[in-house]
């Protein structure tokens, strides 16, 4: 069995796509029995410094949050702009996006992954850390993202 490359194997996250983020958080907390998370904007290019397909970008998005034990469940609404969300919604539909890992050291994790044809998609800042997806669609039929906090 070989190296943990992300040193972790704990999932800390499932991303899905929606369309309407306030119908899929009323759904998911009546079917889990929780109460609806309030949604929230990502933060815009000064906030997040997002970058997509390496360069600058005003995608957004909005984000709600279902915290199940371990493991994260974020609904994904994105705003027209192109993004790794928008891209994927408009190309596969609702559904699952991504799963997260948090890791230490992003920046030599996405080294690793790059030379190993799984190239960096987005990535951006959120408050207490940064993120990136990456594009481990064709091996691992759903994107990953790194989440690093500070």
């Amino acid at each position: 069995m070989g190296d943990n490359r992300l040193g972790t194997n704990v999932v800390a996250q499932i991303g899905i796509l929606v369309r309407d983020i306030e119908r899929t958080s009323a759904a998911y907390a009546d079917f889990l029995g929780v109460e609806t998370p309030q949604w929230f904007w990502t933060g815009d290019y000064d906030a997040a410094k997002t970058e997509y397909e390496g360069k600058p970008s005003d995608a957004r998005a909005k984000l709600a949050f279902f915290e199940m034990g371990n493991v994260q469940i974020e609904l994904i609404e994105p705003d027209e702009t192109p993004s790794v969300w928008r891209d994927h919604l408009d190309r596969n539909g609702e559904g699952p996006h991504h799963i997260a890992f948090v890791v230490d050291g992003m920046r030599h994790k996405l080294e690793w992954l790059d030379r190993n044809r799984m190239p960096l998609l987005q990535k951006g800042e959120y408050t207490g850390g940064r993120y990136a997806y990456v594009d481990t669609a064709d091996s691992l039929k759903v994107l990953v993202e790194l989440l690093e906090n500070d």
